[in-house]
């Protein structure tokens, strides 16, 4: 697994709730999931969501979220604070989320990412990712377009 200097990788629980709001805030603006939301994916059925925290202060500084379906596994979100972006963190996550897949026997990665966010694709393309194809207006209430992007494990 690839690591970020200064970050540890660990399970998110409730008490993650407030930095992840507010992230999530900063992140996504008007397209954000709720807080309701972001409680129920913690703790939904084949969730498995991860925190990047800094080892100096403690504070959550990335978050990231797979659904596991029996048979594939869907990148749910992957969230960098801003502070932190280019550091490696977002790779870092990444890299545990396929990782967590492949324990589980998974047959693919599939995950949506939208069509302007050229960080992003540089880095699910660097991981081995491949566009399958556009879904139109599938960000909102933005109406940006997302590429889904795949990885096979098997």
């Amino acid at each position: 697994m690839t690591t970020a200097p200064g970050v540890l990788v660990r399970p998110l629980g409730e008490e993650d709730l407030p930095a992840l709001e507010r992230m999530e805030q900063e992140l996504f603006g008007p397209g954000a999931w709720s807080s309701a939301s972001l409680a129920e994916e913690l703790s939904g059925p084949g969730r498995w969501y991860i925190g990047a925290e800094d080892v100096a202060t403690g504070a959550l500084v990335g978050y990231a979220g797979l659904w596991f379906d029996g048979f594939d596994a869907q990148v749910m979100t992957i969230g960098t604070d801003s502070a932190r972006q280019g550091a490696g963190v977002g790779t870092v996550m990444l890299d545990a989320l396929v990782a967590h897949a492949r324990g589980l026997g998974a047959g693919n990665v599939l995950l949506e990412v939208r069509v302007d966010n050229e960080p992003a694709l540089r880095l699910y393309e660097r991981a081995g990712f491949r566009r399958m194809g556009r879904r139109r207006g599938y960000y909102q209430p933005e109406n940006v377009d997302a590429w889904t992007m795949s990885l096979p494990l098997r």
